[in-house]
C-alpha cells in the first residue's frame, strides 16, 4: 500500500445537492415518518421527504462544529429530509460516498471554517477541502473495514437497547403498575414467573402516603435508605480538589456529568487523572452498584455504576449515592430514580435560578416505594445476567470504537497496510467474542 495517496479536494470528488434542502420553520415540525436533518444530527420528524438513498451530511454551522460532540459528518440513509444547516453530497466516479464520509474524519477542518463565535463551513469551503483519494477498489475495501467496526458496533448497541427495554419492561410491570398484584386480586396466575417468585407478591393494594401500593410495601427516602444499610451520600469533589491541570490524557477515569447517559457512564470524552490524584481523592472512588447524579443542569440524570468502573472517581459537578453493602438491587433503585415520578420531583426540588442545582439533603429526601428484600432479590436475580451482558457490549463497543478511531487515520492516509489492518481488526473482535 502507498504511504502517499493522491490528494483531492472534495469538490473534484462529490456531487452537491445544497440547493435541493429544504427549510422548515419550527412551528411547521411536526411528527413523520421521515427524519429531519441539520448541523446536530436528527432535529425533528416531518411528513414527506426530499431525498432517498445513501447520502453525507456535512454540518454546515452549528455547535458541533464547535465543540465535536457529534460527528461532523455523517451517512444518511432511506428518505429523509434536510435543512439548510447541513451540506449534503455524494461521492462521483472517483470516490466512495462513505470513503468520502470516513476520509473527512480523519482531516482537519479547522482552517476551512469561518466564523469567530460560531463556525461556520461555507458550500465554497466545503469544496476546497483536500481529501486522500486512493483508487475505487482501496476505497471499497477501507469502507469495508471501518463500515465493518462500525456495524459491530451499532449492533452492540441496538442490542442495549433491547435489553434495557426488557429490564425496563419487567420493571414497570411488577413496581409500577403492579400487575402480579393485581392478576392475584382477580384471582389469577402471575405471567411469566414461577410459583415461589409470584407467592412474593401480595394479593392486595392498600393506600400509602402518595398513592396505592402493594400491601406490605412501604415509602421510604433515600437517606433514610442508606441509613439502613449503612451507605452514603456525598458531593463529588469541588474545585479546589480537583483542577484542570490535574487531567492527563491516560490514567483513571473520571465521571463527569457529561458522561452520564440512559442510566450508563459513556467513555466518548471521559476526562483522566493520574493514579497518585486518584488515590489521593481515594474517597471518590466508585464500587458496582454506586449511583452518580449530575449535581447541576440535568439534575435528574443519573448512571448506575458497574464493575467497569469499579475505582474510577465520582466527579466535581456529581453526586454520589452509595446504597450500601446490604441492599438488595442497585438495578432496582436506579430504574425506580429513573422514574418518570422520580425525575419529575427532582427537577421540581432543585434549587437555583440560573441552573437547577441539587444537594445532598435534596437527594436524599426523594421518595422510594420499597417492596420486601426477598422481591428485591428475586428482581436483582432475574436482570442481573442482563446487566451483566449490556456492560460487556458496552465494553466490547468501546474496544471497537478505539480500534476504528485508531485505524482510520492509518487507512485513510495510507500509512497501514489493509492486510495488518484486516489482521488487527479479527483479533480484536475475536477477543472480544470470547471475553
Amino acid at each position: 500500500m502507498s504511504s502517499e495517496w493522491d490528494l483531492a479536494h472534495l469538490g473534484e470528488l462529490t456531487v452537491n445537492l445544497d440547493t435541493r434542502r429544504k427549510p422548515v420553520k419550527e412551528a411547521d415540525r411536526k411528527p413523520g415518518p421521515y427524519p429531519y436533518y441539520g448541523a446536530s444530527g436528527i432535529v425533528d420528524y416531518v411528513d414527506g421527504f426530499l431525498f432517498e438513498g445513501e447520502h453525507l451530511l456535512i454540518a454546515e454551522d452549528g455547535e458541533n462544529l464547535k465543540t465535536r460532540q457529534t460527528p461532523f459528518a455523517f451517512i444518511a440513509d432511506g428518505k429523509f429530509w434536510v435543512n439548510n444547516h447541513a451540506h449534503i453530497v455524494t461521492g462521483n466516479e472517483r470516490a466512495s460516498t462513505r470513503f468520502l464520509q470516513y476520509a473527512l474524519l480523519a482531516t482537519d477542518i479547522s482552517a476551512y471554517l469561518t466564523g469567530a463565535v460560531m463556525p461556520k463551513l461555507t458550500q465554497g469551503n466545503l469544496k476546497r477541502i483536500e481529501v486522500p483519494c486512493p483508487p475505487i477498489n482501496v476505497q471499497n475495501q477501507i469502507v469495508g473495514i471501518l463500515g465493518g467496526l462500525d456495524d459491530r458496533i451499532t449492533l452492540l448497541r441496538e442490542t442495549n437497547a433491547t435489553l434495557e427495554a426488557i429490564a425496563q419492561a419487567l420493571f414497570k410491570s411488577w413496581f409500577v403498575d403492579f400487575d402480579p398484584v393485581r392478576a392475584k386480586m382477580e384471582g389469577r396466575a402471575p405471567e411469566g414467573m414461577d410459583q415461589a417468585t409470584a407467592a412474593l407478591f401480595p394479593d392486595a393494594l392498600e393506600e400509602s402516603e402518595l398513592e396505592w401500593v402493594p400491601k406490605g410495601w412501604r415509602m421510604s427516602h433515600l437517606a433514610d435508605l442508606t441509613s439502613t444499610h449503612h451507605g452514603s451520600i456525598q458531593t463529588g469533589p469541588f474545585g479546589s480538589q480537583l483542577h484542570a491541570s490535574d487531567y492527563v490524557d491516560s490514567g483513571v477515569p473520571v465521571v463527569m456529568p457529561k458522561d452520564i447517559k440512559d442510566r450508563r457512564v459513556m467513555t466518548d470524552s471521559v476526562a483522566r487523572v493520574s493514579q497518585e490524584n486518584a488515590d489521593r481523592l481515594s474517597r471518590h472512588k466508585l464500587i458496582a452498584g454506586d449511583i452518580v447524579f449530575s449535581r447541576r443542569g440535568d439534575v435528574e440524570r443519573h448512571a448506575l455504576i458497574t464493575q467497569r468502573e469499579a475505582g474510577w472517581l465520582c466527579g466535581t459537578g456529581c453526586l454520589l449515592l452509595r446504597p450500601g453493602k446490604s441492599w438488595r438491587s442497585s438495578t432496582f433503585l436506579s430504574m425506580a430514580l429513573d422514574s418518570a415520578q422520580a425525575r419529575t420531583w427532582l427537577v421540581q426540588h432543585a434549587v437555583g435560578a440560573t441552573m437547577p442545582n441539587i444537594n445532598t439533603g435534596i437527594l436524599g429526601s426523594v421518595p422510594v416505594l420499597l417492596p420486601p428484600d426477598a422481591l428485591l432479590s428475586a428482581f436483582e436475580d432475574v436482570v442481573s445476567t442482563t446487566e451483566l451482558q449490556r456492560s460487556h457490549n458496552s465494553s466490547t463497543a468501546e474496544t471497537l470504537s478505539t480500534l476504528r478511531d485508531t485505524l482510520l487515520p492509518r487507512l485513510i492516509s495510507g500509512q497501514l497496510r489493509l492486510s495488518d489492518a484486516q489482521v488487527a481488526t479479527e483479533a480484536a473482535v475475536g477477543g472480544a467474542l470470547e471475553a
